[in-house]
């Protein structure tokens, strides 16, 4: 494996060998410049490299291997079921945000972009595939039921681009990754993008890649030139108080908590004071999911309440805060929520809230991800609680959820099981997975069942 670290120099999409059409695709969308995890991998991944690409969320990962893969798949045709290339992402909202960066562009040079998620219809995917897909998005779990009874089949797959790889592995999903490479031509190229390279993405790095060129533009630790990160003691008293007077701040905001319950109570005390939140969980519909994102993206709800699972698939500009409410479990945790802001050389802020009792356990987990955090001991209405995060009196005045047009129902959605030791194509492992259930041998369909 070479391995470069680099500051590159390309400074348009001009000087990338990309089709004109894809070119003035580009153009037509207002991006000329690359980002700088863009110019560093692009030229290896056109010329067939596989490519390892370490850097944040935010960086610009979806451009540069999806460029890459457009523009090798330029005049070729899909047959049915046979897509001819691969993303595999670790949540339906990531393959959701991948897809939409993607499909205008794969459009312009004539080519079909789909997705593969769990939560949507199977029967509308399957026959999306079934009419030929050039570039196909997908989680593993939804992949693997397609892969299964038969509706997609991954032997043309000549191009496959694994993104937020870390994560995959946190989550469990190496096995059914596995299984889905070992399907795919062993010629084919491959590209891996993540924020860390060791542990089990470098196994499958060293099983799956070929002469990889790795290429770095971020360190593994949190940024401190665009983030601050602050370490804020509180007591459990004053705990609720100080969360929804940090959500009445002007900016986007997301709120970490661990569990869904307390997503959904979080979300309901901060609609009660004032505070303009939603809710975003595994136990939700993917329709429920959808309009959450789209209100906090489009502002109407600039406080999200989320999960970790739920939340690794939000990219979105302009997050100007990120809330622990509870600590993150461990330092990768720590800079993926991190990652929700500062994006794309913005500035951001970063706040743990820790109780007497967390304080050791939160400071040995922000030095290890190398974070510098400033701590203060704020109570309600402290200038120094306003001066942080902007926190300030809520209104007091009770949110009433948005209430939207119900739309025409397109078949019955799949449960979507995130964040699981999943199974494969077959076998019984225990704990959970993303995508649904093989169907029942009654021939009565999946599990509705989801969970984080």
């Amino acid at each position: 494996m070479s391995i470069t670290i680099e500051s590159p120099s390309m400074t348009s999409f001009e000087d990338f060998d990309l089709p004109q059409s894809l070119l003035q695709a580009l153009r037509e969308q207002g991006m000329n410049s690359p980002f700088p995890i863009q110019s560093a991998t692009l030229p290896d991944a056109l010329a067939g490299r596989d490519v390892l690409g370490r850097a944040q969320t935010g960086s610009g990962k979806t451009l540069a291997f999806g460029l890459a893969l457009l523009g090798r798949l330029g005049g070729g045709k899909a047959r049915p079921k046979r897509p001819r290339a691969l993303v595999l992402v670790p949540t339906r909202e990531l393959a959701m945000q991948v897809a939409d960066a993607l499909t205008p562009l794969a459009r312009a040079m004539g080519l079909w972009c789909r997705t593969v998620v769990g939560g949507m219809a199977f029967a509308r995917q399957a026959d999306a595939l079934n009419r030929g897909v050039d570039l196909l998005i997908a989680t593993p779990g939804r992949l693997s039921d397609h892969v299964r009874q038969g509706t997609c089949v991954l032997s043309d797959v000549n191009f496959v681009a694994l993104d937020e790889a870390d994560q995959m592995a946190d989550m469990g999903f190496l096995p059914q990754v596995r299984e889905i490479l070992d399907l795919t031509p062993p010629g084919g190229q491959r590209l891996l993008f993540s924020a860390t390279l060791d542990g089990d993405v470098k196994k499958l790095v060293d099983r799956y890649l070929t002469d990889p060129i790795e290429h770095s533009v971020a360190p593994a630790t949190a940024s401190v030139d665009t983030m601050d990160h602050y370490v804020l003691q509180v007591t459990h008293q004053d705990k609720q108080a100080i969360v929804t007077e940090i959500g009445a701040r002007e900016g986007r905001t997301i709120m970490f908590v661990r569990t869904k319950h307390h997503v959904d109570r979080l979300a309901e005390r901060l609609r009660a004071k004032g505070v303009a939140a939603g809710a975003l969980h595994g136990g939700k519909t993917q329709g429920q999911r959808n309009r959450v994102l789209s209100d906090f993206k489009e502002g109407h709800t600039p406080v999200l309440v989320a999960t970790d699972v739920a939340a690794r698939g939000i990219h979105v500009d302009d997050v100007s805060l990120v809330l622990h409410v509870d600590p993150a479990a461990d330092h990768k945790d720590y800079l993926h929520r991190a990652g929700r802001t500062a994006r794309a050389g913005a500035s951001g802020t970063v706040v743990t809230l820790v109780t007497h009792d967390q304080r050791r356990t939160v400071r040995r987990m922000t030095e290890k991800a190398g974070v510098r955090a400033e701590s203060a001991n704020v109570r309600p209405g402290d200038p120094d609680l306003a001066r942080i995060t902007g926190a300030r009196e809520p209104s007091g005045e009770p949110v009433v959820e948005r209430r939207r047009e119900p739309q025409p129902r397109r078949g019955a959605p799949r449960g979507e099981r995130q964040g699981g030791r999943g199974r494969g194509f077959g076998g019984r492992q225990g704990g959970f997975r993303e995508g649904p259930r093989p169907p029942r041998r009654d021939g009565r369909g999946p599990s509705r069942r989801t969970r984080d």
